[in-house]
């Protein structure tokens, strides 16, 4: 046990800050994306969700809960997976919380809570908010390594300016639309709803994998039907089944609207990309001039 103690110790006077500069775990892939903008190669950063994987569902292996308990920084969204939420409670590790961050949104009025206490975590999907998630990781960042603060600063003010013209983008892309509702099979798009002027008509709550109720179903069916809906949104790491059926029913066609939870092994894209080839596809789906 005392040598256990000392060990510990010895972590908590130089977290993590191993060759490589420091280390940084994230529990997803958007706080991938801020971690490596805003550290560059002052940090090494750590992706518990696989990439093209469905980030919810996440189980750690014991390898994963080691990179937690060892890295100099955790940055995470408490109550979206419940895994890192206890591996972090069960160390002494350095976190970031981003509901500490940015206030999450009430989503207790959609369908089916799933136990994630009434919050809706997807804030990233406000690129304004994802913004002010890049200041604080940078100020964390700064705190574990003053001597490399300036690094940070510059690169967080250069990330929350590219940030801010993706926000311009969607509020001339979203101003004049034929329509501002978008059917989407689970409740992701709160933030982007709410930024934007549009409204939200989820076809499950916040959680992907959960399977609609007859009700919720015929729910979201009246309510495209009532909207003029002509597309039902669907998403690159979940089936599309379901929404096919409601966008069946309803007379409408499907398209995907990517929540960037977790891009695909490979690919060239980032979140920058995807949000703006989400902006083209709400412009044709909305008939947005």
């Amino acid at each position: 046990m005392l040598a256990a103690l000392l060990v510990a110790s010895a972590a908590a006077c130089s977290p993590g800050s191993g060759p490589g500069g420091l280390s940084v775990v994230v529990g997803f892939y958007p706080l991938q994306f801020v971690a490596e903008r805003v550290g560059g190669d002052q940090v090494r950063v750590a992706n518990l969700a696989q990439p093209g994987a469905e980030p919810h569902d996440l189980e750690l292996s014991p390898r994963q809960v080691g990179q937690i308990s060892d890295a100099s920084l955790v940055v995470y969204v408490s109550g979206f997976q419940p895994a890192v939420d206890e591996a972090v409670g069960q160390s002494a590790v350095a976190a970031l919380d981003v509901a500490s961050v940015v206030h999450l949104r009430d989503a207790t009025d959609l369908p089916a809570d799933e136990g994630l206490g009434g919050r809706d975590p997807h804030v990233w999907l406000d690129p304004t908010l994802l913004a002010t998630i890049a200041s604080a990781v940078a100020a964390r960042l700064e705190q574990l390594d003053p001597d490399g603060a300036a690094g940070y600063r510059d690169r967080a003010t250069a990330l929350t300016g590219a940030l801010s013209t993706v926000d311009q983008e969607y509020r001339d892309g979203l101003r004049q639309c034929g329509r501002r509702e978008i059917v989407v099979s689970h409740a992701a798009f709160g933030y982007l709803a709410d930024r934007y002027g549009l409204r939200q008509i989820p076809i499950t709550g916040l959680s992907p994998d959960t399977e609609p109720t007859p009700g919720q179903l015929a729910s979201a069916v009246d309510q495209a039907r009532r909207a003029g809906a002509t597309t039902i949104f669907v998403e690159p790491l979940v089936s599309a089944d379901i929404a096919r059926s409601v966008a069946d029913a309803a007379g409408a066609r499907v398209a995907v609207l990517d929540p960037i939870e977790g891009l695909q092994g490979g690919s060239s894209a980032d979140y920058v990309s995807v949000m703006r080839a989400n902006l083209d596809t709400l412009r044709t789906a909305l008939g947005c001039s």
